[in-house]
């Protein structure tokens, strides 16, 4: 059997709630006040059968312009509408209104029930229809029936039912892919079961014994049972009307606009990007920043309004805009929502969330709106690949995809596959499967390559960067896991080598490593040249292009391959001119016994800047020891 939902709309006492129950023998109206007043205050469910195989769940919404709020809550998750003008009266102030909403919300299909037709004659009802059709001129409803009836006569009703099943047949039901979601509009407590919430399931599957979440509070619970349009059941599919039956919360902790989901599929929102329509009838143009009321699904909170592109938007307008709620809430693309002013109060204008979690947008930017047209055209691809692009060297995950997207994994899958098969985006990460554009891809193996011939320009002897050296130079924004996968492709590429936990560039053997292409050796002749008055390590680093750093490390391998001799830390000899020296101070001390600082100079002609290093570095080696002024032999020497 095929289930929608059918929902009321029209202006307060135009006969919604008794036509409903002409047709169903369900009085919807069950509070004492409703009864006293003769009112409808609050939501009203019925069920109806229609033969052809349609079960139809009706909501009944109030007409009051002050439960309005109501109303939208009622109307969220309905597939048809019947719109009920009294034809005594004709369209009113909440006619307007109401169709207004049920437009912004998205309702493709419904029809007019011209409703008290016994109390007109011929020719006001004849005038009566004519109105009702000027005033749906430009609507979803312009083209739909038009149906007198009455529910005191039954006039009208056999004829309704038939257009109702005509309606069933070509309405889509709801799809029962993807985690379920069932907005509470009614929490009641039921003796010897406990807390029942009821509402229309907008997608999925749910069944007893199922682990729930009541968002935006996670508030865990358990299906303890349910019911499908009043039957008992072990299952209901989106597009039902259900009551279920929850362990593990009390009925005080739940309110109208808590939404029942699987424990741990979705999160809620502060931020959404949306599609905006600004109605003609608004009493004034929309500000940038302006204040609103928010209606979706069925909770109502207050939301700011940042126009992208524009500080004004017009009455009768449309444009992309983002809301900044007051709490978070659960949205996802393709909810459709209500805005309403305060004061007056009054519903201003609606549309379509396009993007629950949005990234950070800056104003006026042409990316944001390019991608923000292609979700609102429904081109999934485009969309989702947009997304990728959009989060640069993030990254993105299929699970974040899923939310932002509102896609069912198997339709995800097919909007990724042609992009993937494309080369257009890249599955970086296997599980969780994160996604990144090629050239964000790209860009990020060009940052890692650039890291490391930076690096290793630094440091010519250090043979390589370390792994995890580079790992760390990934940038905060991107995943640590994208950094095997960059490494990989860059060894593919032929621009890096990774050898054990060392990464280094690929270029000629030459330019690899440094003391292979004997950079040492003329370091270690440029030396030896200066004799006993070596240049300084500035001078080194002007005449080799080299920083101080990469100088030092070379010269400090050539002493340890006893290439050149370490006096200090930045004084380094050739062998062979130190050893002269040492042997003439030798042979001073042979002849003398001991050995000035002025003996020292004058037999070796060189200034403070050598002598004071090179008397240091005796008394290291243990050749000399001092004694005040003067140097006297450590040891015997002969």
């Amino acid at each position: 059997m095929k289930h929608l939902i059918l929902g009321t709309a029209g202006h307060i006492d135009h006969g919604k709630t008794s036509l409903v129950k002409a047709l169903t023998g369900i009085d919807t109206d069950r509070l004492p006040e409703e009864k006293a007043r003769g009112i409808t205050i609050e939501l009203g469910f019925a069920d109806l059968d229609i033969p052809g195989g349609y079960h139809l769940g009706i909501i009944d919404v109030p007409g009051h312009e002050r439960f309005v709020r109501t109303m939208v809550a009622g109307v969220g998750g309905i597939d048809l509408v019947m719109l009920v003008i009294a034809a005594d009266e004709g369209v009113m102030p909440q006619t307007r209104e109401h169709l207004e909403i049920c437009q912004l919300l998205g309702v493709k299909n419904g029809l007019v029930a011209l409703t008290k037709c016994d109390l007109v004659d011929a020719d006001l009802l004849s005038l009566a229809t004519e109105e009702v059709r000027e005033f749906l001129a430009g609507s979803f409803l312009e083209a739909a029936p038009i149906l007198p009836v009455s529910a005191r006569t039954g006039t009208g009703l056999h004829e309704l039912l038939a257009e109702l099943g005509k309606l069933a047949n070509v309405t889509d039901q709801k799809r029962t892919d993807g985690p379920y979601r069932l907005p509470v509009d009614r929490v009641i407590t039921v003796p010897g079961f406990g807390t029942v919430v009821t509402g229309t399931l907008l997608s999925g599957k749910v069944a007893v014994n199922d682990d729930v979440e009541l968002l935006p509070r996670e508030l865990p619970a358990r299906v303890r049972g349910l019911q499908v349009h009043g039957v008992k059941c072990d299952q209901g599919a989106a597009g039902e009307r259900l009551a279920i039956n929850l362990q593990g919360v009390d009925h005080d902790e739940i309110r109208r606009g808590d939404v029942v989901v699987p424990r741990g599929a979705f999160r809620t929102t502060g931020l959404v990007d949306v599609r905006l329509e600004y109605l003609r009838s608004a009493p004034g143009k929309l500000k940038h920043r302006a204040q609103l009321r928010f209606h979706s699904a069925t909770y109502e909170i207050s939301a700011t309004v940042i126009l992208f592109n524009r500080d004004l938007l017009n009455p009768g307008e449309a444009d992309y805009a983002q809301l900044r709620l007051s709490r978070p809430v659960l949205l996802m693309s393709g909810d459709s929502f209500v805005l309403r002013s305060s004061s007056p109060a009054t519903t201003v204008g609606g549309g379509t969330v396009l993007d629950p979690f949005p990234p950070p947008r800056r104003r006026r930017t042409g990316e944001a709106l390019q991608l923000l047209a292609t979700v609102a055209a429904g081109q999934e691809t485009e969309s989702v690949a947009g997304m990728i692009e959009s989060s640069l060297l993030t990254g993105i995950s299929f699970a974040e995809l899923a939310l932002r997207t509102g896609y069912p994994p198997k339709r995800l899958e097919s909007a990724l596959a042609p992009i993937l098969t494309s080369g257009g985006i890249i599955q970086v990460v296997r599980e969780p499967k994160i996604y990144l554009s090629r050239a964000g891809f790209a860009s990020l193996c060009q940052l890692l390559s650039d890291e490391v011939a930076a690096f290793t320009a630094k440091n010519p002897l250090r043979g390589g960067m370390s792994k995890e050296e580079l790992k760390s130079r990934i940038p905060a924004r991107s995943d640590p896991r994208f950094f095997s996968p960059c490494i990989a492709a860059l060894e593919k590429a032929g621009m890096l080598t990774a050898e054990r936990d060392l990464v280094k560039p690929v270029a000629s053997p030459a330019a690899a490593d440094p003391g292979k292409h004997g950079i040492h050796d003329k370091i270690a002749a440029h030396l030896a040249s200066h004799g006993s008055e070596p240049p300084s390590i500035k001078e080194l680093c002007s005449t080799f292009s080299l920083p101080e750093k990469s100088l030092l490390e070379c010269l400090n391998q050539l002493a340890r391959d006893a290439k050149a001799v370490k006096v200090k830390s930045d004084l380094f000899y050739a062998p062979a001119p130190l050893a002269a020296i040492r042997d003439k101070v030798v042979t001073l001390l042979e002849q003398k016994g001991e050995m000035t600082p002025a003996d020292f100079r004058d037999m070796t002609g060189l200034s403070r800047k050598y002598m004071i290093p090179l008397l240091e570095y005796f008394d290291e080696q243990k050749l000399t020891i001092r004694a005040g002024d003067k140097r006297l032999p450590r040891k015997k020497t002969g």
